[in-house]
C-alpha cells in the first residue's frame, strides 16, 4: 500500500475496533507511523462512577473530579486469568506514566459470588500488586453504565472525558501504549517517552502458549459447564455419589466420589473426592477454595496417573501436593514441552472445598 492508503486503512481499522496491522500489507510502514497519525472517534462518555460500592487505594474519584486528566480504566475480576496476563503491562503503564498525568482505575465487577467480598478484593489487590485505585463494583453499576461485557476490558478516556477507544481481552499492548502516548500529548503534556514498556511477566501472569492450547474455559457448576462426563449425569443441588469413566475425551470432565453440583460451583462433600480433566494446554489452572471462611484442604495432583514434576505450577510442588486455603484461582500445571493430550487428576484429602472453573493457558 501507499503511505496516503495506509495511513485510511489505519483509520478504518481505528474506527472498527481492529487492530491496524489487519488492513495493512506492509506491516513494517504502518508499526512507524506515529500514533498523532490516527485520529480516534469519540466513542461516548466517561460514565459516572458513584456507584462504586467501595473504592481501594484512592478516595472516590468522579468522573467530573477527572476531567483534565486522561484517564484508563480496567475492568477486571481477581480470578480471571485473561485479566491476570494483562495485568503487567497495566501496572506498568500505571507507574511509567503516573508523573504524566495518567490516572489508571482498575474496576472490580466480579464473576463469582466470593469475589464480592471486600476482604477477599482487598488481599487479591495486595498479593498482585494493584496499587493504582480501584473502584469496587459489587453490584455492577459501573458496569452496566459502560454496557460492558468483558473481563478484561480496557476503555481509553482523553482529558476531555471522551471515550476514545477500547480494547476487549488480551493482547495487543503495543498499540494500546501508543493510545495512552497519544491522548497524553493531545492533553498538552510534553517529554512523554515513546519508548514501550517491557514487563517480565511470571507465574499465572505469563502469556499463554497460544500455539498449544487446544482447551477452552470451561466451569464446574451448572449453570455453564460443558462436557460433563460421569456416567448418569449431574443430579443438580444434591448430594450424590460419582464415579469417572474409564476413559475421558479431550476437554471433558468427570467426578469421583461425593459431590454436590451446585449452580456456581460443585462442592466436596466427603474426604477423598476426585476431578479429572483431559486437557490440551501448557497451563492448567483451578478456581477454587475452602467452602467455609479460615479453614484449608490439603490435596494432591496428578498428570497421566504420575505426579508432574517439572510440570507442577506454582501452587503444587514436584509431587503435586498442595492445599487451599483462600478462594482463588491456582495454578496446577504448567508443564514442558511437547505439549500432548494429558489426563489431570486432583484429589481432596478432606472435604469442604468448593471447585469454580478450570481455565488454560
Amino acid at each position: 500500500m501507499k503511505a496516503n492508503q495506509l495511513l485510511l486503512a489505519a483509520i478504518l481499522a481505528s474506527a472498527l475496533g481492529a487492530p491496524i496491522e489487519t488492513l495493512a500489507e506492509d506491516k513494517s510502514v504502518v508499526q512507524q507511523m506515529t500514533p498523532a497519525a490516527v485520529q480516534f472517534p469519540i466513542e461516548g462518555e466517561l460514565p459516572a462512577l458513584g456507584s462504586a460500592t467501595a473504592w481501594l487505594n484512592s478516595q472516590p474519584l468522579t468522573a467530573a473530579g477527572l476531567r483534565g486528566k486522561v484517564v484508563l480504566i480496567d475492568f477486571w475480576t481477581y480470578t480471571c486469568i485473561n485479566w491476570l496476563r494483562s495485568l503487567p503491562y497495566v501496572r506498568a503503564w500505571a507507574e511509567k506514566y503516573k508523573a504524566q498525568g495518567l490516572v489508571v482505575i482498575g474496576v472490580h465487577s466480579p464473576e463469582f459470588a466470593f469475589e464480592k467480598n471486600l476482604d477477599n478484593v482487598r488481599r487479591a489487590a495486595k498479593d498482585m500488586k494493584v496499587d493504582y485505585p480501584i473502584a469496587v463494583d459489587s453490584d455492577h453499576g459501573i458496569w452496566r453504565a459502560f454496557k460492558n461485557a468483558y473481563w478484561p476490558a480496557l476503555y481509553f478516556v482523553d482529558a476531555q472525558g471522551h471515550i476514545r477507544h477500547h480494547q476487549f481481552g488480551e493482547g495487543e499492548y503495543e498499540r494500546s501504549e501508543k493510545i495512552i502516548q497519544q491522548l497524553l500529548a493531545e492533553a498538552g503534556v510534553g517529554g512523554v517517552s515513546r519508548e514501550l514498556v517491557s514487563v517480565d511477566a511470571r507465574g499465572a501472569e505469563a502469556a499463554a502458549d497460544w500455539g498449544s492450547l487446544k482447551s477452552p474455559e470451561n466451569y464446574l457448576g451448572y449453570e455453564r459447564t460443558e462436557n460433563f462426563a460421569s456416567p448418569g449425569g449431574a443430579a443438580l443441588d444434591k448430594r450424590r455419589v460419582y464415579a469417572v469413566p474409564a476413559r475421558l475425551r479431550l476437554n471433558h470432565w468427570a467426578l469421583s466420589g461425593e459431590w454436590t453440583v451446585e449452580k456456581q460451583a460443585t462442592v466436596l462433600n466427603k474426604a477423598n473426592g476426585r476431578i479429572a480433566y483431559r486437557f490440551h494446554a501448557r497451563d492448567l489452572h483451578l478456581v477454587m477454595g475452602p467452602a467455609a471462611r479460615g479453614t484449608s484442604v490439603r490435596f494432591r495432583v496428578l498428570i497421566d496417573g504420575q505426579p508432574p514434576g517439572a510440570a507442577h505450577g506454582i501452587d503444587v510442588d514436584e509431587q503435586g501436593k498442595g492445599t487451599v486455603t483462600e478462594q482463588r484461582l491456582y495454578q496446577l500445571i504448567r508443564q514442558p514441552k511437547p505439549i500432548a493430550d494429558r489426563l489431570f487428576e486432583i484429589e481432596f484429602v478432606s472435604p469442604g472445598v468448593e471447585a469454580f472453573a478450570f481455565t488454560f493457558g
